[in-house]
């Protein structure tokens, strides 16, 4: 086994970010000592030093939900580690996906003002709505519409499609942007609720931009209009 102690020398417990291996998604942050480090890196799966019990920390051990190491990383300074984990389950006891689900809301003007666009706001619309129907907030439109169930939430896409549809037939572009947002948020419910991920529709329009000659896949009438 190789020598640990040099991620050691500035302090006896260094922070460790845990990452999904596939979705990049941050899902926790915790700390190892040079001895849970050793365990992480020959069982494989992610062990800690718990701060507040003083004691080594197999995550997963009581809830089932291991992380399961894939790659391990350190900083240029040697003094934080990251895992590339595949998770078993959700990382926050809560039973969030990840720990980190309170957004601080703020807004960065500049940022705004230059035009640049978080291209992430689709996979965090989808966190926000994942964690809403594992961790139901009370006065939440989202928590409602889960707890309706799939019928209220088509029946929400259904009238959103054909608001958005009017909007845009009336022209007015300001309008028909607010519409296509509801409507996006109402199909991301639904894609929650019917088990769906990101992945999978990133995965399907991916396969889809890959085609060519796709006209003759249409019905008739459609190339007929």
């Amino acid at each position: 086994m190789m020598d640990l102690s040099r991620f050691f020398e500035k302090s006896e417990l260094i922070p460790v970010i845990v990452q999904d291996e596939k979705t990049r998604e941050v899902l926790m942050l915790a700390y190892t000592n040079e001895e849970a480090l050793r365990l992480s890196l020959e069982t494989g799966t992610a062990w800690f030093w718990s701060r507040s019990r003083g004691e080594l920390w197999n995550k997963g051990a009581t809830s089932g939900n291991y992380m399961h190491i894939s790659r391990a990383f350190a900083d240029c300074d040697n003094d934080t580690l990251l895992f590339l984990c595949r998770p078993d389950g959700p990382a926050c006891h809560t039973g969030a996906v990840s720990c980190f689900f309170n957004e601080i809301p703020f807004e960065n003007k500049q940022y705004m003002k230059a035009g640049l666009i978080n291209m992430d706001v689709f996979e965090a619309l989808y966190n926000t709505v994942l964690s809403r129907r594992d961790n139901p907030v009370e006065g939440s439109y989202t928590a409602y519409l889960f707890e309706k169930g799939m019928d209220k939430i088509l029946k929400k896409v259904g009238e959103e499609s054909a608001e958005t549809i009017i909007a845009a037939k009336n022209g007015v572009k300001e309008d028909t942007i607010g519409e296509i947002a509801d409507l996006f948020y109402h199909v991301t419910v639904m894609m929650v609720e019917a088990g769906i991920s990101m992945d999978d529709l990133r995965a399907e329009l991916t396969k889809r931009s890959e085609k060519t000659g796709n006209l003759k896949q249409f019905h008739v009438t459609d190339k007929n209009t």
